[in-house]
Parts: structure tokens; C-alpha cells; sequence
């Protein structure tokens, strides 16, 4: 028998036990016997195990290379299960098809840049489900004017439905996180809410937008939209970001076509 797996900061490892809360996932997924999910950081298999007999084809995306081996171990001889031993930041999800119903429970140091990169895949993903911390979670589904509203939330909403699900205690890992956790579900758009024009400008619009909370729109996007054209779109310009709602930097992105480059945000 293995040694018992220590669990690694530098990959940000908590592993969820709780049996209810990992019912409660897969519940959420709402998995058919044709379904083809993806599994982000599996661990040692908690949840592994309730999603192999719930559809046609798991693959398992973990970047610990001693859980990889422990997993090809646990579960040998399960031919519908893929193990990748890779980075999900890297990883590429549309090589494996579409359709994907992605789910984990995400390492809490790189959430907001996973969920960034995945939002890349979105139109061949039909759910996600996710535990994050739930700050992360409040931050996903945050209205303008809460101070929970940024940019996470903008470019979020954006991309998909945001549907808070359930919170989880800390005691429901091994080990325990300081902070309490919380899955949230989000439904890829297929059609944008919004007309944003070209989605780059857009992109690095919000991120200047938000890239000094506390300054208004007026200095923070100071050089790259006149003042006239903020108050084109029905926008006060000293009003600061966390107060414009999707639409209001549709139509600023729209105003400035092509003319903001990712590099400046």
C-alpha cells in the first residue's frame, strides 16, 4: 500500500470528503449516460468515483504527477476514464471534444485565471461546475454597486450564466482551508447578452476600467476614451467602474472599435 499522500501548498491541495457535497456536484452537473465530462484537479478520486458510472467518458486533468500514478492504481481497468497528467492552466479542453461538462474543485491560488482560461473554451463546454472559495464565488455573481463588482464579475457574466449553488464548511476538507468554500455553476452563453464589437478592446477595457479601483472613469480610462464618449453611452465619467453594469462597457467597447490593444490593460 502507498505511503499516505501529503497534500502540497505549491498546488494548492484541500480535498473535499464531505460525501453530501460531492453528491451535491454531481447533482449540479445534472449528468446523463451519454454525457462527456472533464474532471480539473481529481486528487486522489473523492469525486472521481461518483462521476465514472454517471457517464460515457471522464477525463481527469491533475498536475501532481504521485496522484496521476495513485489514480491510474485506483482506478485500472476503467476504460472510459482519461488520465492527463498536465496543467489546466495550459491545458487544451477543446482537443477533447465538445460538449464538455467540466468540473472540480479548483485549487484556490489559481482560480481566477483557470476560470479566465477556460472561459477560452467556452463554446465547446455545456456546464461548469465548480467549488471555489466563496469570495470567488460572491465575486462571479456580484451585481454593479456591490463592492464585490469587478472585473471578474464583468467578464463572467459576459461569457455565462452565473448560478450560486451551495456553500461548504471547512471541515468538509482534508486539510482544512482558512476560508469557507462555495460552488457555483455557470452556463456558457450562446449567444452574447451584449454587443461588445471587438472582444479584445473590450477585454482590455474592463481590465483598465478596474485596473485602479478607486479612480473614476475619467482618469482611469484617461488617454484612451475622451469624456465626450463616455457620456455617448449614458455614463457619468466620474463614476467609477464597480457602477456600470454589462451593457455600459458593451457600448464603450463598441465606441472604440479595434483602437484598445490588449497590451495597455
Amino acid at each position: 500500500m502507498p505511503a499516505p499522500h501529503k497534500a502540497r501548498k505549491r498546488f494548492g491541495q484541500n480535498f473535499l470528503h464531505d460525501t453530501r457535497a460531492l453528491h451535491r456536484i454531481v447533482a449540479a452537473l445534472d449528468l446523463s449516460p451519454e454525457d462527456h465530462v472533464v474532471e480539473i484537479g481529481p486528487g486522489k478520486g473523492a469525486l472521481t468515483r461518483f462521476l465514472l458510472p454517471a457517464c460515457r467518458r471522464l477525463d481527469v486533468v491533475e498536475i501532481d504527477r504521485d496522484l496521476v500514478a495513485r489514480l491510474q492504481d485506483r482506478f485500472a481497468g476503467h476504460d472510459h476514464l482519461h488520465i492527463h497528467a498536465a496543467d489546466a492552466l495550459q491545458f487544451d479542453f477543446a482537443a477533447l471534444g465538445s460538449g464538455l461538462k467540466i468540473v472540480g474543485n479548483l485549487p484556490y491560488n489559481i482560480s481566477t485565471p483557470l476560470l479566465f482560461h477556460l472561459f477560452r473554451f467556452k463554446d465547446v463546454t455545456e456546464t461548469m461546475v465548480f467549488m471555489l472559495q466563496k469570495e470567488v464565488v460572491e465575486r462571479l455573481a456580484a451585481a454593479p454597486g456591490d463592492k464585490r463588482y469587478g472585473r471578474l464579475s464583468v467578464m463572467a457574466q459576459y461569457h455565462c450564466q452565473v448560478e450560486k449553488r451551495f456553500t461548504v464548511k471547512p471541515e468538509a476538507f482534508r486539510p482544512r482551508p482558512k476560508v469557507m468554500s462555495a460552488v457555483v455553476r455557470l452556463h456558457p452563453h450562446r449567444t452574447p447578452p451584449v454587443d461588445v464589437g471587438d472582444y479584445r478592446t473590450f477585454e482590455a477595457l474592463v481590465a483598465r476600467a478596474f485596473g485602479q479601483r478607486r479612480k473614476t472613469l475619467r482618469n482611469a480610462l484617461r488617454g484612451v476614451v475622451a469624456q465626450e464618449t463616455i457620456r455617448a453611452c449614458a455614463i457619468d465619467p466620474g463614476a467609477r467602474a464597480e457602477t456600470l453594469p454589462l451593457d455600459a462597457f458593451a457600448c464603450l467597447s463598441r465606441a472604440l472599435g479595434d483602437s484598445v490593444q490588449p497590451a495597455t490593460a
